[in-house]
């Protein structure tokens, strides 16, 4: 008896899992297709449930001003809310907000901080433009400014994203 309700239980839990799946894929199809209403409307749920590739996908709405108005401190949160969970896509959407100083005071330190730690969980063409994206940043910063950056991802990997 105890293995069929387990069963029932692991059942239930993977078509839980499967359905919000199915949800993000729609929302992001959605958007593709410029139906940013629908899409805002799902990842807004999906994110408050925790989920990072909607947190990550409003914080970009915002960014790009789809569906929403622009406003990108509005979009910062969203991507923290993201990297938080350590979704390389939002420490590297982060990383760009600090590099040029959209909505946040350009910020190189934490720039070359999130950029890094997106590096390292990127794969392919994807991490290699990571790496030179850090480097540039790091041709802009002091040696002082560059050590407290790499002091400051060393910090935020030891805490796992928590607090950065």
């Amino acid at each position: 008896m105890t293995r069929i309700v387990l069963s029932v239980g692991i059942g239930l839990l993977l078509t839980v899992g499967t359905a919000r799946a199915g949800l993000l894929e729609d929302a992001t199809t959605a958007n593709a297709r410029g139906d940013h209403a629908t899409a805002l409307k799902t990842f807004q749920s999906l994110a408050a449930q925790g989920n990072a590739e909607a947190q990550n996908n409003l914080g970009e709405l915002h960014a790009k001003g789809q569906g929403v108005p622009q406003d990108y401190s509005q979009a910062r949160q969203w991507y923290e809310k993201a990297a938080a969970h350590g979704h390389a896509l939002a420490q590297n959407n982060l990383a760009e907000l600090y590099f040029a100083g959209l909505g946040v005071p350009q910020d190189y330190v934490r720039a070359y901080m999130w950029v890094s730690l997106a590096a390292v969980h990127m794969k392919g063409d994807e991490q290699k433009q990571a790496e030179e994206n850090r480097n540039d940043v790091a041709g802009r910063m002091t040696p002082k400014q560059l050590a407290e950056a790499k002091r400051l991802t060393q910090q935020c990997m030891a805490l796992k994203f928590k607090g950065c």
